[in-house]
């Protein structure tokens, strides 16, 4: 679908070609989307399941048909649906899958376009220096020596004990549990005192040394921040932090005054640039071949942006029993993510390029999609910027108290 907007832009083959592969790859897609993926993540949910497993079609079927109520009672509170198509259109379905992957984006776009300048700017950066880590990596030495000091008057007691025979001739059960740890020999050590000081301090020790590391981290950015490609996207976070105000405002503004941009945005930024500088450009060449290499660079980036989140937490939650479900509901998210990347890509494109896109996705209230992105956006952006406020906030207080 990606290559087929750009072929819409260069005018590779000829507008029926384009047509009839723009319709069969989003049947395919809504096939796989809709019917095959949900059925395959409700047959291996089942199969894991020992009790359902004599019946894992039936369930499967089950789990599915759950699946596809939901999915269709989605598009009641949303202005999506036509009473001239059919149950199973491509408009009835490509709506509801819009919804969804327009929600998805516009979050992941939120959170990107605030904490991409939070990333890359150094004005962020905690002032860290080798003094700090030398004082918490003492810290947390002191604390490992602690804890190895405390765990061999654990195993010295046992040892003494053992010698004594008062292992083997420790009562049993549960009365011989509440006696052990309610009475004890006089001169012996108090074992549960010290274990749970040794609780408290590995729990400390943990906590030290994710500090430490979270120090030399921020110690290396520091560093890298002073070399030229440091400096370079500290650059890209100014940018991107002039950019996230921007688009804040705008989404702002669409919502407020419920507006939806008619011309896409190269050539709008064209038209004002050569009315304000009063010079002969052909806007209409140069918009054709700046919007394919802005299409091509939010393609790519917005691939590899997914892609990237996703893997995470692949990694973050995968076990051997749910692997082939995350597997799955990692290609589900991704399929709606790039059908809705084909509706908001869509208002990118000059008027003339739009055509058969438009025909084939159908009669779909793109405008409500484009508030509905520019709602959601707006949303997870300040819901980013206060708790990246928060935690920056925060990361001072605590090293101070460690």
């Amino acid at each position: 679908m990606f290559e087929l907007i750009i072929f819409e832009i260069l005018g590779v083959l000829n507008s029926s070609s384009r047509y009839f592969h723009w319709k069969l790859n989003l049947c395919v897609i809504l096939l796989i989307l809709v019917f095959m993926v949900p059925f395959y993540i409700g047959y291996f949910v089942v199969s894991n399941i020992r009790l359902l497993h004599r019946q894992k079609l039936l369930f499967a079927c089950v789990v599915w048909l759950t699946f596809m109520y939901f999915f269709w009672k989605l598009g009641d509170p949303f202005p999506i649906l036509s009473p001239k198509h059919g149950i199973l259109s491509i408009e009835q379905l490509i709506s509801r899958v819009g919804v969804i992957g327009v929600t998805l984006m516009a979050l992941l776009s939120g959170f990107g376009a605030v904490n991409c300048p939070y990333t890359y700017m150094s004005y962020f950066l905690r002032n860290v220096t080798d003094a700090d880590i030398l004082a918490l990596e003492r810290r947390l030495l002191q604390t490992m020596d602690m804890i190895v000091s405390k765990k061999k008057r654990i195993a010295v007691a046992h040892r003494t004990m053992f010698q004594r025979g008062e292992v083997h001739n420790r009562p049993t059960g549960f009365w011989g549990m509440i006696k052990s740890v309610t009475t004890s020999v006089p001169g012996s050590e108090n074992l549960s005192l010290i274990q749970q000081e040794v609780d408290a301090l590995e729990e400390l020790s943990r906590q030290l040394f994710l500090e430490t590391a979270d120090l030399h981290a921020t110690k290396e950015r520091i560093e890298y921040s002073k070399t030229f490609q440091g400096k370079y996207f500290n650059f890209l976070g100014y940018f991107f932090s002039i950019y996230c105000v921007w688009k804040i405002f705008m989404a702002t503004i669409n919502i407020v005054f419920d507006r939806v941009g008619k011309t896409d945005p190269v050539t709008r930024g064209i038209e004002i640039t050569v009315n304000y500088l009063g010079i002969q450009f052909d806007v209409k060449f140069w918009s054709q071949h700046i919007s394919f290499i802005l299409v091509g660079i939010i393609i790519v980036t917005s691939i590899r942006g997914l892609l990237i989140t996703l893997t995470k937490f692949f990694y973050a939650i995968s076990s051997s029993k749910s692997s082939n479900v995350i597997v799955l509901l990692l290609a589900q998210i991704m399929g709606m993510y790039f059908v809705s990347s084909v509706l908001l890509i869509r208002m990118s494109m000059p008027p003339e390029y739009r055509t058969i896109i438009t025909e084939v996705l159908g009669e779909l209230q793109f405008n409500f999609y484009h508030r509905w992105f520019d709602v959601i956006f707006l949303v997870s952006a300040l819901s980013s910027i206060l708790f990246l406020y928060l935690a920056h906030k925060q990361a001072p207080e605590k090293h101070m108290a460690l």
